[in-house]
């Protein structure tokens, strides 16, 4: 995926990366973790959000609001073409902390679909079901 990002750091197993979003509140880290939370199939899930300074640990909950939205998003999706380039192309589970934020991931999937098709097949969650992804239809969660 050729878009903008920011550089990002990945730890020695490149399931945990990290990187800064720049702008008006200045430098903020963030992180995304792949956890494995299934083994039959292989299903992990995408943690993302803002590294607390006190913990250590990603805040979902936050928001930040640094004016740089979509450098943030392109950074994540390209740690998954990192991550899988890494450990395979396994199942990859992602709903954001509010519906908003899972609408927000649906725009940002449905904007690059055609892209992200090349190398994957994203499928949504809806009334219980899994379905082949499709733009205009609201998805609770990802794979």
């Amino acid at each position: 995926m050729n878009l903008e990002r920011y550089v990002y750091f990945a730890d020695y197993h490149y399931r945990n990366y990290e990187f800064y979003s720049i702008g008006p509140k200045g430098q903020i880290k963030k992180g995304v973790r792949f956890s494995k939370i299934n083994d039959d199939p292989v299903i992990y899930n995408l943690a993302f959000g803002d590294i607390s300074t006190e913990t250590n640990k990603i805040d979902d909950a936050v928001v930040s609001n640094n004016h740089d939205r979509d450098l943030i998003l392109a950074t994540v999706a390209n740690t998954i073409f990192d991550f899988t380039n890494h450990h395979g192309n396994h199942f990859i589970y992602a709903t954001g902390s509010t519906p908003s934020r899972t609408r927000l991931y649906q725009i940002s999937i449905a904007g690059l679909l055609t892209e992200i098709n090349n190398d994957f097949d994203v499928y949504g969650f809806e009334n219980g079901e899994w379905q082949i992804f499709q733009k205009n239809v609201n998805y609770e969660a990802f794979w």
